[in-house]
């Protein structure tokens, strides 16, 4: 069941982006190994997808929201196994974990198609709802 409107997995992708970003500084894990450069790439990542997907919150349509969100469940893999696999899961493992879980969550529960219809998407031209 896809209940997240693309709509509002926008506004998810670029918090979602910043708080990777700000996450290490927040969370006390910016000691410059990988538990501090993961989640900043994933966001770095996630924002940049995010401005090159077909959807409301786009600033390019190149990517489409099918590949968007295969992304992010990709993303959400690496990052929430991303303590062991670089192996910091001593120090920090939690942070990680649940966001990883989360943009799994996003990529799996979100419509794969906008609610505008392509023409309107893709042209600018929004139809009266």
């Amino acid at each position: 069941m896809r209940f997240i409107s693309t709509r509002f997995h926008g506004v998810l992708d670029y918090l979602m982006g910043i708080f990777l970003l700000a996450a290490p500084w927040l969370l006390n894990f910016n000691d410059g190994g990988a538990a501090q450069y993961v989640p900043m790439i994933v966001g770095a990542m996630i924002i940049l997808l995010s401005f090159f997907t077909n959807y409301e919150a786009d600033l390019s349509k190149t990517i489409s929201m099918s590949t968007h969100l295969t992304m992010d469940i990709l993303a959400g893999i690496v990052l929430a196994a991303s303590p062991w696999l670089f192996g910091f899961a001593s120090e920090v493992y939690l942070p990680h974990l649940i966001l990883g879980i989360m943009e799994i969550g996003a990529g799996l529960f979100t419509a794969r198609t906008p609610h505008t219809s392509h023409y309107a998407h893709t042209t600018g031209v929004r139809h009266a709802h």
